[in-house]
C-alpha cells in the first residue's frame, strides 16, 4: 500500500543531513524524492569512510538518502537551469539549504518560483536564519550546540567545561521539524489551493527544543537568579557490578518502589527523600544514594527487581548491543536491504507507522545520477537530447 504523501513530488537541493535526513522522511511516507545533487554528488558521499568500492557511498549518506532518485546536473549550466524550471513545474515541494541568497543568484528564488507556481511550497534550511550578524557565518552542528546552550547543559559537573553531544542532534532535529513543517504546508494546501515559503533555521529549531526542561529556570522574567538549575546534577547513570542500568524515582511510589527493591527498611525513612520537593531539592544526594545501593549487584538481578517495584529502569546499551536488544527484536525496529556496490545493509524502519497508508523504505540510497536518464525523459527529453547534456558536462549519469 502506497505511503500517505504518495502522490507528492519533492526536489531536494538539499546536502550535508539537516536537508537530505528531512526529504528521507517523506519518501519513507511515500513521496516522489528527487536528488539533484551536483556533478560530483553529494559531499556526505565522501566526507565520511567510503564503504564501497567505488567511492560513492558512505554509512551516513546511505542512512540520509535511501529511497530517492538522483538526477546530477549543473545547475549552473544553461541546459541545468532548463531542466530545474521544468522540474519545478511539476513539483509539489522544493527544499534547499544553501547559504541564504545562493538560490536567488541561480534564478531560483522563493518569490520568483511561487510568483509563477503559487502551489509551490518551497523550503528554506539555513543554520542562524535570513537576518542578524551570523548571517554569513559557516555552520555545522557543532556551532549551534554552542549557540543554543546544548554544549552547556552537557557541562562537567566539577569543572563546569561545556561539552558537545557526540552525535548531530541539530542537524537532524531540524530534519524532523522541516518534514513536520511540509506535512503541514501540504494540508494547508489542500484548503486554501496556496503553496507557502517556510523558513527553518537551525539555532531556531534548537533552542525551541532545549526550552521546556533545559530553559526551565529563564521561564519566569525577573526570576532568573532565584531560580535553580535543574540540570545541575548527577546524571542517572548508574553502574552496577557488570555494567550500566538508569532508573527514574520522580513520584512516590517510584521512590517507594526503589526503597523496597533495595530490602534496606532504612532508606525510605530518610526525610531528604520523603517527598517529591524534597527528592528534587536533595537530587545529587538522593542520586548518589541509589547509586550506593546499585553498586552492589548485577545488571540483570537490578532489573528484576526494580521491574517488580515498578520502577521505570533500563539497561544501558553499548551501540553494538541495540541490533539484538529483546526489545528492538520484538519491534522489528531494523530491518536490512541490499545496497547496490556495496552489500547488506542495516537501517530503521519509519518510526511513525501509520494504520491505513503504511510508509516504509522506498530502496537503497541512489547512485550519483543512477536516474538522471529516468528523469530527463520524464520531463520530455530524447536520447539525443540528453546525450548532448552529458557531453557537456551538464548532466552526469551513473557510470
Amino acid at each position: 500500500m502506497p505511503g500517505p504523501l504518495n502522490g507528492v513530488r519533492v526536489l531536494d537541493l538539499t546536502g550535508v543531513v539537516s536537508g537530505p535526513f528531512a526529504t528521507m522522511f517523506l519518501a519513507d511516507q511515500g513521496a516522489d524524492v528527487i536528488k539533484i545533487e551536483p556533478i560530483g554528488g553529494d559531499i556526505t558521499r565522501r566526507s565520511r569512510a567510503s564503504i564501497d568500492k567505488n567511492g560513492e557511498f558512505s554509512a551516513l549518506f546511505i542512512s540520509s538518502n535511501r529511497g530517492k532518485r538522483s538526477l546530477s546536473i549543473d545547475v549552473k549550466s544553461e541546459a541545468g537551469r532548463e531542466v530545474l524550471a521544468k522540474l519545478v513545474a511539476q513539483a509539489d515541494v522544493l527544499v534547499q539549504n544553501f547559504r541564504p541568497g545562493t538560490m536567488e543568484r541561480l534564478g531560483l528564488g522563493a518569490d520568483e518560483l511561487r510568483q509563477r507556481h503559487p502551489r509551490l511550497i518551497y523550503v528554506s534550511i539555513s543554520g542562524v536564519g535570513e537576518t542578524g550578524p551570523y548571517v554569513k557565518k559557516r555552520v555545522y552542528d557543532p556551532i549551534i550546540q554552542g549557540l543554543s546552550g546544548f554544549a552547556d547543559i552537557q557541562s562537567q559537573p566539577v569543572t563546569n567545561r561545556p561539552q558537545m553531544i557526540r552525535t548531530i542532534v541539530c542537524d537532524k532535529t531540524t530534519a524532523v521539524m522541516t518534514a513536520q513543517a511540509v506535512a503541514a504546508a501540504l494540508y494547508a494546501r489542500e484548503k486554501t489551493g496556496k503553496g507557502d515559503h517556510i523558513k527553518v533555521a537551525m539555532l531556531d529549531v534548537m533552542i525551541s527544543y532545549l526550552w521546556p526542561e533545559g530553559m526551565s529556570q529563564y521561564t519566569v522574567v525577573g526570576a532568573e537568579a532565584a531560580a535553580g538549575d535543574p540540570n545541575d546534577r548527577p546524571d542517572l547513570v548508574f553502574k552496577t557490578t557488570d555494567g550500566y542500568i538508569t532508573a527514574g524515582t520522580i513520584s512516590d511510589s517510584e521512590w517507594q518502589g526503589f526503597c523496597k527493591a533495595t530490602r534496606d527498611p532504612e532508606l525510605a525513612n530518610d526525610p531528604r527523600f520523603a517527598t517529591p520537593g524534597a527528592r528534587s531539592v536533595n537530587a545529587t544526594a538522593r542520586i548518589h544514594k541509589m547509586q550506593e545501593y546499585i553498586a552492589q549487584h548485577s545488571t540483570a538481578e537490578w532489573l528484576e527487581r526494580l521491574d517488580a517495584a515498578d520502577v521505570p529502569c533500563a539497561p544501558i546499551l553499548r551501540r553494538g548491543e541495540i541490533i539484538h536488544n529483546e526489545q528492538v527484536v520484538a519491534r522489528g525496529i531494523i530491518t536490512e536491504f541490499d545496497q547496490p556496490t556495496v552489500g547488506r545493509v542495516r537501517q530503521p524502519k519509519p518510526a511513525a507507522r501509520f494504520e491505513l497508508n503504511e510508509s516504509a523504505i522506498g530502496g537503497p540510497a541512489p547512485r550519483i545520477g543512477e536516474h538522471s536518464r529516468e528523469v530527463l525523459a520524464q520531463l520530455g527529453y530524447d536520447e539525443r537530447s540528453i546525450d548532448k547534456m552529458v557531453s557537456d558536462k551538464a548532466v552526469r549519469l551513473a557510470g
